[in-house]
């Protein structure tokens, strides 16, 4: 969104949803994907859970750049 991506210094952002979890799932489950995805892209990595977004102008900007990777 801001430049394009630079494969030298850029990090990945996914937004996130985490279904049929109890609450005290959710932190394993959290920072086991943000590890795993570090991992397998070998760069930093940004994890946004959808519920935190909630300034209706960032969802607007994000919006047109959401692609479903894994739905389970």
């Amino acid at each position: 969104m801001r430049g394009g991506f630079r494969p030298e210094s850029s990090d990945l952002d996914f937004l996130v949803e985490f279904h049929e979890l109890q609450d005290n799932e959710y932190a394993d489950t959290y920072f086991g994907l943000l590890e795993e995805l570090k991992r397998l892209f070998e760069r930093d990595v940004d994890l946004v859970m959808v519920s935190a977004v909630k300034n209706p102008y960032f969802r607007e900007c994000i919006e047109p750049w959401r692609t479903l990777l894994y739905a389970a």
